[in-house]
C-alpha cells in the first residue's frame, strides 16, 4: 500500500477541521484515486475545489458527529460530488435535519442537510484503496460521536473526542460526561501511542503524547472547560 495521504483544511467561523484522505497509486499520482472526505464544514468551495483539481474521486463523506460546525458544507459537498455516500453513527441522523440537536439554533443560523446513506457502528471496517478502517463509538461529546481508525497507518479522525491538551466539551444537551471518561479512558487511551489523531479542531496529536500530557486525562480530571 502507498503511503495515506491526509490533507487538512480548518473552516468557517470555527475553524472546524474538514479532512481529505486518500491513498495515491504507486507513482505517487492522486488522479482517479477514491478519497473520503470527513467533516465538511462551513464554506466548503476550497475543499471542492482541493479534490477537483487532484482529480479525485470522493467515494464517502464521512461525519464523526452532527453538530453544526461539522456538516454546514455537507450539502455543498454532496452536491458537489453525488455519488459519495454520506456515513454516520445512527444515533445522529435525526441530527441532519433538526437545528435544536446539532445546535445551530442556538446560534441563530439553524442549519439543515440531506439525510445519510448508512451508519457508521461501532466494529465496522472500511476500506479505503487497500488501507482498512475500523470504527470505534466513541460518544460523550456527542451520542453518536464516532472514531475512524487505520492501525497499519497509526492514524485516527477522533472528531471532538480528543483534542491536542484538552478534550471535547460535555456541556451541550445530548453530551454525557461519564460517557466521555469511557470513550477516552477504556477506548482512545486502549490505542497505541504511536497512532496520530486528527481531531475536529486544531492540530493533530499522537495518543503517546495526550496519554502524558493532556491535564484532562491525568488523575482522574476528564470534564472539559467551559
Amino acid at each position: 500500500m502507498s503511503k495515506l495521504v491526509i490533507e487538512q483544511f480548518p473552516l468557517g467561523t470555527f475553524q472546524t477541521n474538514c479532512y481529505v484522505a486518500w491513498v495515491p497509486a504507486s507513482d505517487g499520482s492522486a488522479v482517479g484515486r477514491e478519497c473520503w472526505i470527513i467533516d465538511p464544514g462551513e464554506d466548503p468551495e476550497e475543499v471542492i475545489q482541493f479534490v477537483r483539481a487532484q482529480g479525485l474521486v470522493p467515494s464517502h463523506i464521512l461525519l464523526t458527529h452532527a453538530h453544526a460546525d461539522h456538516i454546514a458544507g455537507l450539502n455543498e459537498v454532496s452536491t458537489a460530488f453525488p455519488a459519495a455516500r454520506v456515513l454516520l453513527h445512527a444515533a445522529e441522523h435525526a441530527f441532519l435535519n433538526d437545528p435544536q440537536l446539532n445546535l445551530s439554533a442556538f446560534i441563530g443560523m439553524p442549519i439543515t442537510t440531506r439525510g445519510a446513506d448508512g451508519t457508521l457502528a461501532h466494529g465496522d471496517q472500511l476500506e479505503l484503496s487497500g488501507s482498512v478502517w475500523r470504527v470505534l463509538h466513541t460518544p460523550g461529546h456527542s451520542p453518536g460521536g464516532v472514531t475512524l481508525v487505520c492501525d497499519a497507518a497509526n492514524e485516527a479522525f477522533v472528531g471532538d473526542t480528543l483534542f491536542a491538551g484538552s478534550i471535547g466539551r460535555v456541556d451541550f444537551p445530548t453530551s454525557d460526561a461519564a460517557t466521555m471518561h469511557r470513550s477516552l479512558h477504556t477506548v482512545l487511551m486502549a490505542l497505541p501511542d504511536a497512532v496520530r489523531t486528527h481531531p475536529g479542531h486544531g492540530g493533530a496529536t499522537t495518543i503517546g503524547a495526550e496519554r502524558r500530557t493532556n491535564p484532562w486525562l491525568q488523575d482522574g480530571r476528564w470534564v472539559a472547560e467551559g
